[in-house]
């Protein structure tokens, strides 16, 4: 009696197949009425769970299989158990197994999860249809039999799956004026993807051509084009791609001249421009200073019209005669 060992795993056309010393042995070996292995007088360990794989890589809307499967000697019913154990959440039960029921839990995978092959013949790999990104984490799979023993980890498998996503259609812009020898910028940007997708500038028409840094900067998306030509106009595509797949989209960019005649006439319009700027600033400054000019003059003659002539005291308005007759009367006295 000895551990069965597994070089080759595989699955085609719903067949799970295990390459098992250099021989293939397909899913009917996994049969029921077979108790544990008993293949050219080998016969399996005690209970033990084996994976095909410990990552597994799906596309968003695709199937998704974690292959999975048992060794025991017992002839009883397996207790099965799928968790998910998610960055975000504590591990939860996706399916089990038990007493002969399969039993689906109420989780987002329900309507889409389930056993790829019936659980008694020892394949209990996972089936998960039309993945999601959400569905990515890392898949715990048990397996306990009543009467069988078992050592410490092995009836535990775990299995990772990532579910990738292509990306979105992106968008393209181009941001600058395409006039001879000038410079522009093309961009490119998918809102989606799983892992980021890298982007790949190419011009498709009216010759092919592609482009490589400094130029092209494949994780912005962007594409620089200086010293603009006539030759260079064409359409230019943008590839946003991972490993999922590829989207794209594209700019049709016109190249075109400046005129000298329009040169001519920008200049005119500049400098008339600047001319009646001018004019109508000194216009204001003419007419400030005209009208301070004319306040104070108005000023001025308030005062002269308003101005009161001083007063004569009383003793200065009195006749002469008045005086001579105070000056005699005091001569009088004083004699």
């Amino acid at each position: 009696m000895f551990e069965v060992q597994y070089s080759r795993w595989d699955i085609q056309d719903g067949i799970f197949k295990v390459e098992y010393l250099g021989q293939d042995i397909e899913d009917e070996i996994f049969g029921v009425g077979y108790s544990g292995w008993n293949i050219q007088g080998v016969t399996s360990a005690v209970l033990e769970v084996h994976v095909g794989t410990g990552s597994v890589f799906s596309v968003e809307g695709q199937r998704a299989v974690l292959p999975a499967w048992y060794t025991s000697r017992s002839q009883k019913k397996p207790y099965v158990t799928w968790l998910l154990d998610k960055d975000d959440a504590d591990p939860f039960q996706v399916l089990t197994y038990l007493d002969g029921t399969v039993k689906v839990e109420e989780t987002e995978l329900k309507p889409r999860v389930g056993f790829l092959h019936p659980v008694l013949s020892h394949n209990i790999s996972l089936v998960i249809n039309v993945t999601r990104e959400g569905d990515s984490g890392q898949y715990m799979c048990t397996v306990n039999v009543v009467d069988e023993a078992t050592s410490t980890g092995k009836n535990v498998a775990v299995i990772n799956l990532t579910v990738l996503v292509p990306p979105a259609v992106p968008t393209c812009h181009l941001h600058g004026s395409p006039a001879v020898g000038a410079n522009v910028t093309l961009s490119c940007s998918s809102e989606k993807g799983k892992p980021s997708p890298g982007y790949q500038w190419q011009r498709t028409a009216p010759i092919p051509q592609v482009f490589f840094p400094p130029a092209q900067d494949r994780a912005k998306g962007t594409l620089k084009l200086t010293n603009l030509s006539l030759e260079m106009s064409g359409l230019y595509v943008c590839v946003a791609e991972n490993r999922a797949g590829s989207a794209e989209c594209s700019v049709a960019l016109e190249v075109h001249t400046t005129s000298a005649k329009a040169v001519i006439a920008g200049a005119v319009l500049g400098s008339l421009g600047a001319l009646a700027t001018v004019v109508f600033f000194a216009r204001r400054v003419v007419g400030y200073r005209r009208k301070k000019r004319d306040g104070q003059e108005d000023v001025a003659n308030e005062i002269k019209e308003d101005a009161v002539a001083p007063k004569t005291p009383t003793w200065a308005r009195r006749p002469a005669a008045d005086t001579i007759s105070k000056t005699s009367t005091l001569s009088s006295i004083a004699g």
